[in-house]
Parts: structure tokens; sequence; C-alpha cells
């Protein structure tokens, strides 16, 4: 079984693995400020979400639209190109007096920019590492998620308090610029991963393609669909306490360093299959606790073990990544990370939605049952399925890589 020292030491990945998880601090830091800055300044839990998640929403833009990219640029410049953007425009969301509707267009164009980084960099990921590692190095940078969103939220919480929001915002800023140092100092300068121009209109055929698989089709909805929706009842944490708001994102990203820690090291091969939609079901069933008006002890253990169930994804993307031909890994995994955030955008739109109109606890409660019901709606689908359990984009088995690393 491979250990997580072995990733380590191929060349590459340890720049690549600091660059993610700086931008995530960064990321968590900066959402957090600026969901407070928001809700103080209107009051309104809508504003407050999609200050927090809206930016997601562009993702659904970006991968409609550019997505063709991913595999067409050179990965080092991208994505120390896209950080420099995020370090700029978040340094904008910290000036004085900015408008609302100001904030939510820099937060368009920097979703619209990262659609193009998640293809970026987890095409890179699957590039540097041989097929079999592929689980544990997606289960190691999602570690780092969690560690990194641990810590932000702990960081920007503290930041809020002994500061304000926008101080928080601008330490976000300087994240963001220590992360495009990274990539750029740390990376190896590597060729685009496929040859020809990018444009809207291969954007679109290679969407079409990837989706023509029903199989496929099935994995990404797994991935988008009862995760996003959680997601929004995350997003409702601001609304439903607003002083407690950073713990129970810090126990949220706690559980989700557990749930991946588990399955990427010790679930064994035979058994991912038969876990994947029981796992994702977790993420659900702890949330309606809620409905019963918690007290802040059960809140944070229900958060936390819900979050453990976030490690589903690790076994929807193995599959998917045997679904998908070489040469677009890093389209696929790009339309995954861009439709992932984009459920996540229209989720927490709903979330806040609902909880306008009702309250928050209500609104977790109704987002966790359709979850449920998408994700027992998927396994039932699947059981349904007969034929090979994987298939190539023509139809025949894919076949196994053993190693597909390259050198700068």
């Amino acid at each position: 079984m491979p250990r997580y020292r072995d990733l380590f030491r191929t060349p590459e990945f340890t720049p690549l693995f600091l660059t993610g998880a700086v931008h995530t601090a960064a990321q968590t830091v900066v959402g957090l400020g600026l969901a407070t800055l928001v809700y103080r300044a209107t009051g309104s839990p809508l504003l407050s979400a999609l200050a927090l998640f809206g930016p997601s929403l562009a993702q659904l833009i970006g991968a409609t639209t550019l997505l063709s990219a991913a595999d067409r640029l050179p990965p080092r410049a991208a994505i120390s190109g896209i950080a420099l953007f995020f370090a700029l425009g978040t340094a904008v969301l910290a000036v004085p007096g900015l408008p609302t509707w100001a904030v939510f267009a820099i937060l368009l164009a920097e979703g619209l920019a990262a659609s193009l980084g998640g293809g970026v960099r987890y095409g890179l990921l699957n590039e540097i590492l041989a097929r079999e590692d592929f689980l544990l190095g997606r289960s190691v940078t999602n570690m780092a998620v969690g560690v990194c969103q641990i810590g932000g939220f702990a960081t920007g919480g503290l930041l809020i308090a002994l500061f304000s929001p926008r101080g928080t915002v601008l330490v976000g800023a300087g994240l963001y610029l220590a992360a495009a140092l990274l990539a750029r100092l740390g990376l190896g300068a590597r060729p685009p991963r496929a040859a020809g121009r990018a444009s809207v209109g291969e954007t679109w055929r290679t969407n079409r393609r990837l989706l023509s698989s029903p199989a496929r089709r099935r994995a990404y909805l797994a991935l988008w669909i009862p995760n996003g929706l959680i997601v929004g009842c995350e997003s409702l944490f601001v609304p439903y306490a607003p002083e407690r708001a950073g713990l129970l994102f810090a126990c949220a990203a706690l559980g989700m360093l557990a749930g991946d820690t588990a399955v990427g090291r010790f679930l064994p091969a035979r058994l991912r299959g038969r876990i994947r939609f029981p796992l994702q079901a977790l993420l659900a069933a702890p949330f309606l606790v809620f409905a019963l008006d918690p007290a802040l002890p059960l809140a944070i253990l229900a958060v936390t073990v819900s979050a453990s169930g976030y490690a589903a994804s690790l076994l929807h993307q193995e599959r998917l990544m045997a679904l998908v031909p070489e040469e677009l890994s890093g389209h696929a995994l790009g339309l995954h990370t861009s439709g992932m955030l984009a459920l996540q955008g229209v989720s927490a739109a709903l979330a806040g939605t609902l909880a306008q109109y009702t309250s928050p606890r209500t609104g977790m409660v109704l987002l966790a049952l359709a979850s449920l019901t998408v994700t027992f709606a998927l396994a039932r689908a699947e059981g349904r399925e007969k034929g090979p359990t994987s298939v190539s984009p023509s139809g025949s088995r894919p076949s196994p890589r053993t190693d597909r690393r390259r050198t700068a």
C-alpha cells in the first residue's frame, strides 16, 4: 500500500501541495471575513451566504466557456497567474466604502478564474502521480484542505475579534500572493497537456463528450449535488450562530480531515465501491438534528460527524478518473471542480433564501433532506446498472497505467 511519505518524494508534488494549501487558507480567511463584513453591513443571511460561497456560482459560467484552456496552458504559469489575480482582487475587496455590488462583481471575476484554476491544478496532480497513487494524492490534498480550513477559520475568527473583518480580508490577500510565489518558484516548467486552441466551442464539445456516458454522468452528479446541498447548510453557520460560526466551520474541517485520512490511507480497495453512497449519506443525516434546535455541543458534534462524509468524494473521483481518457484529465477534473463549486453557490443562495423566509436551522434541515434523497436515487440507479463497472469513452475497459510520471 502506498504511503504519504512516498508522495512527497515525487518530484513537484510538494510545491503543488503547498501552493494548494496556502490558496485554501487564503480562501478560508477571506470568506469568513467577507461574509462577516457583508452581514454586518446588510443584516441579510442571503447576502452573507453569497459572500462566503457566491463566487462558486461563477464556476458554472467558467465551466461552459473557459475550461478547454485547463489542458492547453502551461501549468506553472497558469497556477501562479491565477493566484496573483486573486491577491489583487482580494486587496480591492478590503477598500473601505466599496459598494456591495462591486464586492460581488469582483467575486464573480474571481470565480471565473477559479473555474480554470481547479482544472489546471488537479490535472497537474494527475500528471505528476501514477494512476494507483491518485486516490492517496487526492486524500492528502483534501487533508490539507481540512487542516488549512481549521487553521483558517480559527485564525479568521480571531482576526475578526481582535481587529476587523476588513483586516482579515487583507491577510487573505497576502496569503494569495504567497501561493503565487510558491507556484512560480517551486513548480517546474511543463508544456500544456493538450494541443490546439482553447475556445468556447471546444469547451462545449469536450463537456458533451465527458457527459455522454451514463456512468460518468452519475459520477459527476454524485460529486456535485449531495455535497453542494450540505455546503448550503454550512453557509448558514454565520446567521445561525454569528459568534460561533468560526468554531462550527473549524469542526466541519476537522471532520473532513478525519474522513479523508481514514478513506485515503486505510480503506481497502475492495470496499471502496460498496461504501461510496453510504458514506455520502452520512454527510446529510447529522444535519437533521437541527430540527430539534440543539444546544451548541450537539450542533458541533453533528457538524463534525457530517463532514467526515465528504470523504465519499475521493471514491467518486477515483471512479470518474477510471472512466476518463488521460488527455482529458485536466478538463474532466476541472468540470468536476467547477460543477461542484457552482452547486455549492446555488445551494448557498437557496439556503440563504430559505433562511430569510423561515430560519437558518429550518434551511439546514430541508437541504439535508434533499441531499439524502439525491444520494439514495443515485445509489439505486447504479444498483440497477448491468454490465462492466467501468468503460472507456469508446465503450471498452480502460487500460491500467503503471507509471505516468514525467520530468520537467
